[in-house]
């Protein structure tokens, strides 16, 4: 792939003038991971947007992290290229559910996985991401039962993580990410049957069966660290195949293999240097958060910047 570089160009010139800054997601395409002043995961971008000093914030990914920018950072424009990038995730819970949940389980502690509404984090007591969610569960008192939303697959992960130390137990949502169900145990077994000295790694956000069958199971964040410091060659990549350019970018000698091509997110596709460019030339899309949910909902993201996570 090479870069336009008019289109390289032009976004350079905007972002002067605007005083912008552009975080991209690592599972966004090729083209605009590598004009982005910063690639990451959900934590690292969170971060990245709480201590920014632009006036403006070009978030290329989906729609609820363009409305976390917002939330830790009003003072600032948040614009999200492309305004139909959503994440099915995030729509399949809302606030007045996850409301009538908290009624039935009153002495829970909600904690809601960053890939969820601005709503649905001002109904939350914590928020986290794949990088620190056992981090910030393992924060609460071992007593304190957990309602997890949306995503059941990570929340058991973290179930099985803490089932040691913890004597109440979760109460899961049954939200999953289509992405990442699609990988299936067959996909991994012929993987490493082709490839036997690879280490498989996969998102948690994937299915248990295809969990049990990987060495690591890591954020995008994570597995980035994983790679750089393993004397590994060969990987076998268990999540939105967005990461591999990231990986191949890092880590030249080494190979990455999709353990499925149909792991591809339309969402975060959807996203072009023209899109960037017409963004910022024209102050589209602006994200914004009413600021009595704003308020809210920044009090759980602020729980889960506070706990560290083991990036």
């Amino acid at each position: 792939m090479v870069l336009d570089q008019r289109l390289v160009e032009k976004i350079q010139k905007l972002k002067k003038q605007r005083n912008a800054v552009i975080l991209a997601h690592n599972y966004q395409p090729a083209e605009i991971q590598d004009i982005a002043d910063f690639c990451g995961d959900s934590l690292g971008l969170s971060i990245e947007a709480a201590k920014t000093g632009a006036d403006v914030i070009v978030f290329c990914g989906v729609e609820f992290m363009a409305e976390t920018a917002a939330i830790i950072s009003p003072q600032k424009t948040v614009l999200l290229p492309d305004k139909f990038a959503g994440c099915p995730m995030a729509d399949m819970i809302t606030a007045e559910q996850l409301s009538e949940l908290k009624n039935v389980y009153r002495e829970a502690a909600v904690v809601c996985y960053v890939n969820s509404s601005a709503q649905v984090k001002a109904e939350s007591d914590y928020c986290c991401t794949s990088s620190n969610a056992v981090e910030v569960v393992d924060s609460l008192p071992d007593t304190q039962q957990v309602i997890f939303v949306p995503d059941q697959h990570l929340g058991q992960y973290v179930a099985e993580k803490m089932k040691a130390a913890r004597h109440v137990g979760f109460v899961l949502w049954p939200g999953y990410c289509p992405t990442h169900v699609v990988i299936t145990e067959d996909d991994i077994k012929e993987a490493k049957a082709k490839y036997p000295d690879a280490i498989v790694m996969v998102h948690p956000e994937c299915t248990e069966a295809v969990k049990g069958l990987a060495e690591q199971i890591l954020s995008t964040g994570q597995m980035l660290k994983f790679v750089k410091g393993s004397s590994a060659k060969r990987f076998i990549v268990g999540t939105e195949v967005g990461i591999i350019h990231a990986l191949k970018k890092r880590n030249p000698n080494a190979e990455f293999i999709a353990a499925s091509g149909r792991a591809v997110c339309p969402n975060m596709k959807k996203i072009t240097l023209d899109k960037v460019i017409a963004s910022l030339e024209d102050m589209q899309y602006k994200i914004t958060v009413p600021e009595d949910i704003r308020i809210k909902a920044k009090r759980s993201i602020d729980r889960m910047l506070a706990v560290l996570p083991s990036r």
